[in-house]
């Protein structure tokens, strides 16, 4: 099971929400580079960028912070935030990113992935699924679709995706634990590659998600307060 420290930027910050929520921002670090380096040099063999201004916006918003990341960290990245043109993917990928998650723009124009993945191939082009109750939310999860998370899932794999980033909204920030229920559905009932997200506490939580088949496992606040030792995590889980 692969892990991917989280490094979400608002404002140019290294910060974290609570359950999605741009009114409930906890600030880590000025500077998210020296983040990205830590993560680096505890054994991380990738690292998970979201721009949330950027999500929120529908555009790149702090681009130059994460072009600092790129240009002085030697792991791959993926990144999402505000993603939804072609253009954008290909700007991305000339900055160095290694790949990219749709989010909105995936629960809004399926046929956008396929186009995508017909351009970059569908290791460089990963479907964001965030949900709350098992329904997709969208714009920075600011409004819920009219999809159910499985189904929006399924959709993906019939354009051609591989794998998805799926964050259970409620758990997220919470240091509650994940939504075991709602990932082990999406595992088996579409067969991607599942990247989990949202509430990671926990050793403990880590396995139960390598019990349920996941590919990967985002792990974000548990990591800034210390609740989980990402080179012990490495060690047992890489």
């Amino acid at each position: 099971m692969k892990l991917f420290p989280a490094i979400d930027i608002k404002n140019g910050q290294c910060v974290r929400l609570r359950q999605g929520s741009f009114r409930d921002v906890l600030v880590y670090s000025d500077l998210p580079l020296n983040v990205a380096k830590r993560w680096e040099a505890s054994g991380a063999s990738f690292i998970h960028v979201v721009d949330l201004d950027g999500a929120l916006v529908g555009h790149s918003v702090n681009e130059d912070v994460i072009k600092d990341i790129v240009e002085n960290i030697n792991i791959p990245i993926q990144l999402g935030g505000g993603i939804r043109s072609i253009k954008d993917i290909e700007n991305k990928l000339n900055l160095g990113i290694n790949r990219v998650i749709i989010g909105t723009k995936a629960a809004i124009d399926p046929g956008f992935m396929r186009e995508a993945i017909s351009i970059f191939g569908p290791e460089c082009i990963i479907a964001g699924i965030d949900a709350k109750d098992g329904i997709v939310a969208v714009e920075g999860w600011e409004r819920l679709s009219n999809y159910n998370a499985v189904s929006l899932a399924l959709e993906m794999k019939n354009v051609g995706v591989e794998t998805i980033v799926y964050t259970d909204i409620a758990k997220d920030g919470m240091l509650q634990g994940p939504n075991v229920h709602y990932t082990e559905e999406m595992v088996v009932e579409t067969g991607l590659r599942v990247i989990a997200s949202g509430g990671i506490t926990s050793l403990k939580d880590l396995e139960v998600l390598e019990e349920i088949k996941v590919h990967g496992a985002i792990i974000g606040k548990a990591l800034y307060e210390n609740k989980i030792d990402i080179k012990k995590a490495i060690k047992m889980f890489e």
